[in-house]
């Protein structure tokens, strides 16, 4: 069945509490919330309700993909609006369902992650900062550049450990090795990187070998619960858990267990839901269909039932959202910035997903949809040993 205007016109209507302006696929356009448009939307085909009630996300993400729906204006906005109402589809139980079961085992998993980190360095080269570092930054200033803050970032999660040179440090999930590389050149430690990327592997060697770091650093390209290395002194775990799946998080945190020494620390860093938050059952169809295969998100007290049930205990929590927000409002101004260079490489299909994913994090994160939390967790009786205040971790 094709969604008629009347029933598009309601979803409209129902969903935003910014001024629209709104094209129909019959060409008829119409105001809502005010005469003063802060975003216009055209419609350029109509939509079948079966599909959109199926998967709301899906079925509107692939329309802006395809052109099929053009916005003009902010799509961050677009989306905070949409989270800010009650009753939009984001919301209503009648355009949501759960998704099926997937698949995370070992093989799943390192197609997932090659599936998003392996489009190629050199893409992500041109939009995020010089550490190639994919994730949250730590703004300690409102004037601080990408670069600073992401440097701010990783040296804030290593200061949590309290960490005493020559000791050792395994990083789950080490990305383009910035973490690791850090700790190694400016904390004197040990330590061992894992990825499931090949391009990831491949950088970070390059790195090892310009810094001269060989005896002190090495990155293993393999499932993190296949490494035969320690136990370590230190874990950190960067943007990691969202992608083990539901089933497996009691396994992932099960293993870092394993991994640590019974004075050890851990850093836990990723994105999860809070109370009052509206991330539903923690999975989006369109993010897992086109940008994280296999992706889910927790909410935060389910990664604490973990946590308690691996025999580790919370030292501390913190929370990140609005640094989340800002630092995907740089990613997509600097994407923004760099489209001729990726329309050489790229067609206008994966430009518009890449812009949709980028806005539309930001704006769960504004919204509050989701979050971004710090787990410093500890193994044993390390908090005795630890400062009694936080000061150490911003001096």
């Amino acid at each position: 069945m094709v969604m008629d205007n009347l029933i598009l016109k309601q979803l409209i209507k129902s969903s935003f509490d910014i001024p629209l302006q709104v094209t129909y696929p019959n060409g008829k356009t119409e105001n809502y919330n005010g005469d003063n448009p802060q975003v216009k939307i055209t419609f350029h085909n109509k939509i079948a309700i079966s599909d959109l009630a199926k998967d709301a996300s899906i079925t509107l993400g692939e329309a802006v993909m395809d052109g099929s729906i053009d916005i003009d204006g902010s799509i961050q906005d677009l989306v905070s609006s949409a989270y800010r109402r009650a009753d939009s589809f984001l919301k209503s139980s009648q355009f949501n369902r759960l998704l099926p079961h997937q698949s995370h085992t070992k093989k799943d998993s390192k197609i997932d992650v090659q599936s998003h980190y392996d489009i190629g360095n050199d893409f992500y080269r041109l939009w995020l900062d010089k550490t190639m570092t994919y994730s949250c930054a730590y703004f300690e200033h409102e004037d601080d550049t990408l670069e600073e803050a992401q440097m701010n970032k990783v040296r804030h999660i290593i200061k949590k450990l309290h960490p005493q040179a020559g000791k050792t440090l395994l990083d789950i999930g080490c990305g383009w090795g910035t973490l690791m590389l850090t700790a190694a050149k400016e904390f004197g430690l040990k330590v061992v990187g894992i990825t499931l990327s090949q391009e990831q592997a491949d950088f970070v060697n390059q790195r090892i070998k310009e810094e001269g770091l060989e005896e002190q650093a090495q990155v293993i390209l393999k499932d993190y619960r296949d490494i035969s290395h320690g136990p370590y002194d230190y874990i950190t775990s960067v943007g990691m858990f969202e992608h083990v799946g539901k089933e497996n998080l009691g396994q992932y945190f099960q293993t870092i267990s394993s991994y640590l020494k019974d004075d050890g620390l851990a850093l836990i860093h990723g994105i999860c839901g809070q109370a009052g938050g509206q991330h539903g059952n923690g999975y989006n169809g369109w993010i897992n269909k086109y940008i994280f295969p296999g992706g889910y998100i927790p909410r935060m007290t389910e990664n604490l039932e973990h946590i308690s049930d691996a025999g580790l205990q919370l030292a501390d929590l913190e929370c990140l959202r609005r640094h989340y927000q800002k630092t995907l409002e740089i990613w997509t101004e600097n994407f923004h910035k760099v489209l001729p260079e990726v329309r050489k490489s790229h067609d206008e299909t994966f430009i518009r997903m890449w812009d949709l994913y980028l806005q539309a994090c930001a704006a769960s994160f504004e919204a509050g949809n989701i979050d971004v939390c710090q787990y410093l967790i500890a193994k044993g009786k390390t908090q005795e040993t630890m400062p009694l205040t936080r000061s150490y971790m911003y001096a």
